[in-house]
């Protein structure tokens, strides 16, 4: 036998996942910075962090986290790092989640003391929706809500969300509520009577319905409730009481077209409406145009959401025409509908009159070439503040890429733009990443995955962003990129200021995969590139609260 094959040895390779890179790091404290700065249900109850405050908790959160995961490892020198990395996220999101309790800090403190010992900030709210999903009965309820029953409280806001109520204790919840109700100002009942029987839970909403009626509330959230109609109406005295509503929030409630119409009906009035968020029902064309007569009434609205309600052309055209009226809106989410192009049309004739648009969410609408083309050219005059853009599964190919390049030409502030799973190619994917190289210098996410483009869109899409500052994930997957095309998008990215860690995983992307007429033969050697950094992100990808 040769001495040559005698000797050889098998090679091993050994991955770690620790310690990670300065711009992985960065990243993380720009995706915490953003968690902790953005309205939640944690800022509705604790008070809303502004972006310095954000940013200085969580610069520290993230030093002091890895100091401790880098400790961990130190003492697993043989190992590859993963349980390094998992304590990095969990202690990640256990730190956030305390600076999210505590909420802003106090700038000024007040000269004369309300009473003989001040309330803190926390005083004014009661939250019982911490732990598991539990059921209620009278006895706890009694206990639980006992702090509103205590003289010279000064609770406003009340979160009972993630308990089920059952009649006993919804009625001793009834009494206590009422008795505080004139100082309650923000009210969060969503998901409260999960598991119950139908007849128990409308009991249960009348009586706390009865109960706030007539408290005078800028916020107010009924969501997760499996209303209906039925259900709309059982909260029958408390909405008609509501005159003074800034927020409400009826998510995931089975919201058909007769339970929209009670909607509409019960609530006198929604003129200082500035959120009203509507996703996940069941609306439908009848119901939308319930919903777009309160849209129409709704003229101080900022934050319109009407996602996943299986409205189709009708209720998407009266929809669009409503939302004309809103001209102070600076987030519109209708994502995961069935508008169709005649929908699409009609929402580029209100889009000029929303001056203030920021956030524009539109994927998965239908809109195809035409719909989409109409939309870009309304936004390229009326909209080049716009900072997020979503146009993912709209059927978009090269057509109507020139059109959304000009768009986005105008777009300078545009810190997120999702086209994914389009049909662009590598036709229409190098003239939209032409559009992004110069300017957009505050450009942070980029997703054109699905797109079925090869070298020549995934080059042109790397020389876009590799020198962008403060760029964090571009995301590539799910095309038909061969393993060369891989190599020299990475050698892009290695040479620009940004690195390999702005790229997202490649999992799912295809190196033989059907290439595009008229394109070059793409090298099809079978080869695997292993990023580290990918394996590291996708482990911090989710660190939120």
């Amino acid at each position: 036998m040769d001495s040559t094959a005698q000797d050889f040895q098998p090679r091993t390779f050994s991955i770690k996942l620790w310690p990670p890179s300065e711009s992985t790091r960065l990243m993380l404290v720009e995706r915490m910075t953003k968690n902790l700065s953005t309205e939640s249900i944690f800022s509705r109850k604790y008070g809303l962090l502004g972006k310095e405050e954000a940013r200085e908790n969580a610069k520290r959160i993230e030093q002091l986290c890895f100091a401790s995961a880098d400790e961990h490892f130190k003492k697993e020198p043989d190992g590859d790092g993963s349980s390094a990395v998992q304590l990095y996220a969990k202690e990640t999101s256990k730190m956030m989640l305390e600076v999210l309790k505590k909420g802003p800090r106090v700038t000024a403190v007040s000269e004369v003391p309300v009473a003989d010992t001040p309330l803190g900030p926390g005083d004014t709210v009661l939250d019982i929706s911490g732990g598991k999903r539990a059921f209620i009965e009278a006895d706890e309820a009694k206990e639980l809500l006992s702090p509103l029953t205590k003289p010279g409280n000064s609770y406003k806001r009340i979160c009972f969300s993630n308990r089920s109520f059952g009649v006993d204790a919804a009625n001793v919840a009834g009494s206590i509520l009422e008795s505080v109700k004139n100082q309650l100002t923000e009210v969060d009942i969503s998901d409260f009577v999960a598991g119950r029987p139908e007849d128990e839970a409308l009991d249960v909403m009348r009586i706390f319905s009865k109960a706030l009626e007539g408290s005078v509330l800028r916020y107010l959230n009924i969501s997760d409730n499996a209303l209906g109609e039925k259900g709309v109406r059982a909260f029958s005295e408390l909405l008609k009481s509501q005159e003074n509503l800034e927020e409400l929030y009826v998510m995931n409630d089975g919201i058909s077209e007769d339970a929209a119409k009670a909607l509409s009906e019960l609530i006198p009035s929604t003129e200082k409406l500035k959120v009203l968020h509507f996703h996940n029902n069941m609306t439908g064309d009848e119901g939308a145009v319930y919903v777009a007569e309160m849209v129409k009434r709704s003229p101080n609205l900022e934050s319109f959401r009407c996602s996943a309600t299986r409205i189709g052309s009708d209720g998407g055209v009266a929809l669009s025409e409503a939302l004309g009226t809103c001209t102070h809106l600076k987030k519109l989410d209708l994502r995961d509908n069935l508008f169709g192009v005649d929908a699409g049309i009609a929402l580029s004739k209100s889009l000029p009159k929303l001056p203030d648009l920021v956030e524009l969410y539109l994927s998965d609408l239908n809109l195809e070439n035409k719909g989409t083309t109409a939309i870009v050219n309304a936004l390229k005059q009326s909209a080049p503040q716009l900072e997020v853009l979503e146009l993912a599964g709209n059927e978009i190919n090269a057509k109507a890429a020139p059109a959304l390049a000009e768009c986005l030409t105008a777009m300078q502030s545009l810190k997120k733009l999702t086209l994914a799973e389009n049909e662009l190619k590598d036709a229409g994917s190098v003239i939209i990443a032409k559009s992004l190289e110069d300017g957009h210098a505050d450009l942070k996410e980029l997703d054109v995955s699905t797109n079925m483009f090869q070298r020549a869109g995934a080059r042109c899409f790397a020389r876009a962003v590799a020198n962008k500052p403060g760029f964090v994930q571009l995301n590539i997957n799910g095309n038909f990129i061969s393993d060369e095309g891989i190599d020299e998008v990475k050698d892009i990215l290695k040479a620009g200021k940004n690195s390999l860690d702005v790229l997202g995983s490649l999992d799912e992307n295809e190196p033989e995969g059907e290439p595009d007429d008229g394109d070059g033969e793409e090298d099809d050697e079978d080869a695997k590139d292993d990023d580290v950094e990918d394996g590291l992100d996708s482990k911090l990808q989710n660190v939120q609260v």
